[in-house]
C-alpha cells in the first residue's frame, strides 16, 4: 500500500471540498443567515487539514495500483462525508452529528434519504438547502473523477480510481488519455444540468429551486425545498424533472457518441433500450392500475410516469404518496428499487447491465446443460464477453445478497414492521431514498436509532461504491506496504 499517495489525494480532496463549499456560503451571505459562520468554520477546517495532508504525506512515488485506488475512493467518500455534515450541526441546522452525518451521506451518495420533516426542511436557511443539493450533484459524478478532471493527474495508473468510484460492471475510456476522459464526462454532466435549469426557468421556477432541483436531477438524489417535493410544481415542472431523471439514468458513453455523431452506434445500445423499455412497461402496468384514483387518463400518466422515472434512476423526488396507491403499483416500483438505470450513469441500483448480463449468463448455462458439448459465447452490446467480466458479475450479485441480508436482519432489532424496514435497506442500499409506509415519500428516516442510522448510512456508502472499495478499506490486508519488485 502507498499510504502516502492515499493521504496526499485525500488532503487535495478535502481542499477541493473547502473550495466547492464556497458556493452555498456565497447564498448564506446574500440572504445574510447565520450558517455563513458555520461555513467560514468548516471551510477554515478543511483546508487547513487538506493542506497539512498533502504537505505531510508529499509523496516521492507517485504511482498506485488497484488496491490503492479502491481504498482512496472509500476513504475519501467518509472523509467528505464526515466534513460535509459539519456546517449542519455548527449552525444547529441538525444539531445531532449522526443526524448530519445520515445526511450529508445520503446526498453525496446520491440518495435522497432525509432525517427531516417538510416542517424542518422549508424552515432551513437557503445557503445549507443549496448545500443539502449541491452534495447530489457533486457526488453524481464522483469527487474523484472532479478531482482528475482538474487536477493535473497524479499517476497513468488513474483508471483505478474510476473504476472504483464509476457505477456498472465495466469501465474503460472514452478517449486515450484519462484526463480527458474525466472532463467529457464533467462537459456533458454540466451541459446538461444547465440544459435543466433553462427549461425550469422556462417554466417559471426561479433561479435557486431550479439550480437545488437540477443539481437533484442530475446527481439523482432527490433532495428539494418543498415539503412535499414536486407535488405543489406545476405539471410542466413536473414533466422536465421526470424526463431529465431518465436522461440522467443513461450510460454517458452514449451522449459521448451523439457527440462525436455516432448516432446509429448510440442508439444501438442493448442496455438503453432494456432501460427504456422497462419504464415503458412499469409505466403503463401502473397508469392502468392507478387510473380509478386520478379519474383521468393523462394524469395517472404523468403521475405514473414521474414516480417510475424517479425510482428507476434512483432519484426519489415524488409527486404522489405511492403508499397510498394499489399493492401492483406499488410491488412494481419496489421492484423499480432494485434494478435501477444503466451502468455509467448517476443512478443507483444493482444497474441494468448487469441484470442484462446475469440473465444470458443463465440462459447460456441452460443450453449448455441441453447440449453438454455445445458452447455459446454471452454477447452484450454486440460484443463477445468475458468470461472474467461474467465472474464479476456473479460474484457482485452474491456479495450484494449477503450485505443486503445482513442490513435488514440489523434492521429487524428496530420496531417498525417488514415493510418499513425491508424498504428502508433498499431505498438505502441502492440510493433511492424513499421507500414504503413510514419511510414513504411523506416519511423519513428519523424514527430510526442513532445506531440505525449508522447503518443506513454504511448501506448508502456501500450502493453508491458497490461494495468493493469499503469491504477492501476495512481489510488488514489492504493496508499492508507494496513489496518492491527488483529488476535483474
Amino acid at each position: 500500500m502507498n499510504r502516502k499517495i492515499v493521504f496526499y489525494l485525500l488532503g487535495k480532496i478535502l481542499c477541493i471540498e473547502a473550495v466547492l463549499m464556497l458556493l452555498p456560503m456565497a447564498y448564506s451571505i446574500v440572504y445574510a443567515e447565520k450558517s455563513v459562520i458555520a461555513f467560514a468554520i468548516t471551510i477554515i477546517f478543511s483546508l487547513g487539514l487538506g493542506f497539512l495532508l498533502t504537505v505531510i504525506n508529499k509523496p516521492k512515488d507517485k504511482t498506485f495500483f488497484a488496491k490503492e485506488g479502491f481504498v482512496i475512493v472509500a476513504l475519501s467518500w467518509i472523509t467528505l462525508s464526515v466534513v460535509g455534515a459539519l456546517p449542519f450541526v455548527i449552525s444547529g441546522a441538525i444539531p445531532n452529528f449522526i443526524d448530519a452525518f445520515f445526511e450529508t451521506v445520503s446526498g453525496f451518495t446520491t440518495t435522497g434519504a432525509t432525517i427531516l420533516s417538510g416542517e424542518q426542511i422549508e424552515a432551513m436557511g437557503k445557503g445549507l438547502l443549496f448545500w443539502r443539493s449541491f452534495t447530489h450533484w457533486v457526488g453524481g459524478m464522483g469527487i474523484l473523477v472532479l478531482v482528475m478532471a482538474i487536477v493535473p493527474t497524479e499517476s497513468g495508473r488513474s483508471i483505478h480510481i474510476v473504476r472504483a468510484e464509476m457505477p456498472g460492471p465495466i469501465v474503460g475510456k472514452l478517449v486515450p488519455k484519462l484526463k480527458s476522459t474525466a472532463k467529457i464526462l464533467y462537459l456533458i454532466y454540466i451541459f446538461l444540468t444547465v440544459l435543466e435549469v433553462v427549461l425550469l426557468l422556462a417554466g417559471g421556477m426561479n433561479l435557486y429551486e431550479s439550480l437545488v432541483h437540477s443539481f437533484g436531477t442530475a446527481g439523482t438524489g432527490g433532495f428539494g425545498v418543498r415539503a412535499d417535493s414536486i407535488g405543489s410544481y406545476s405539471p410542466y415542472i413536473q414533466w422536465v424533472i421526470a424526463i431529465f431523471m431518465l436522461i440522467f439514468g443513461v450510460n454517458f458513453n452514449i451522449y459521448y457518441l451523439i457527440l462525436v455523431r455516432k448516432i446509429r452506434t448510440a442508439f444501438k445500445s442493448e442496455e438503453l433500450w432494456c432501460y427504456l423499455g422497462i419504464v415503458v412497461v412499469a409505466v403503463s402496468l401502473i397508469t392502468y392500475n392507478i387510473y380509478h384514483l386520478f379519474g383521468s387518463f393523462w394524469e395517472a400518466v404523468r403521475q405514473s410516469a414521474f414516480q417510475v422515472a424517479s425510482i428507476i434512476s434512483t432519484t426519489g423526488y415524488s409527486t404522489a404518496d405511492f403508499n397510498l396507491w394499489p399493492g401492483l403499483s406499488k410491488g412494481i416500483l419496489f421492484i423499480l428499487m432494485f434494478i435501477g438505470a444503466c451502468a455509467g450513469s448517476t443512478a443507483g441500483g444493482i444497474k441494468i447491465s448487469r441484470i442484462v448480463l446475469l440473465f444470458k449468463r443463465i440462459r447460456a448455462n441452460l443450453k449448455h446443460m441441453l447440449h453438454p458439448r455445445g458452447a455459446e459465447a454471452v454477447r452484450f452490446e454486440g460484443k463477445g464477453v468475458e468470461a472474467e467480466t461474467l465472474n464479476g458479475v456473479m460474484v457482485y450479485f452474491a456479495l450484494y445478497f449477503f450485505c443486503f441480508v445482513i442490513i435488514f436482519f440489523i434492521l429487524l432489532f428496530e420496531p417498525f414492521g417488514f415493510e418499513t424496514n425491508i424498504s428502508a435497506v433498499a431505498a438505502c442500499f441502492n440510493n433511492v431514498g424513499p421507500g414504503l409506509s413510514k419511510v414513504g415519500p411523506i416519511g423519513n428516516y428519523d424514527i430510526y436509532s442513532p445506531f440505525a442510522k449508522l447503518v443506513l448510512s454504511f448501506a448508502m456508502l456501500l450502493g453508491r461504491l458497490e461494495i468493493y472499495p469499503l469491504i477492501l478499506l476495512f481489510s488488514p490486508t489492504s493496508w499492508l506496504k507494496r513489496r518492491k519488485i527488483k529488476s535483474r
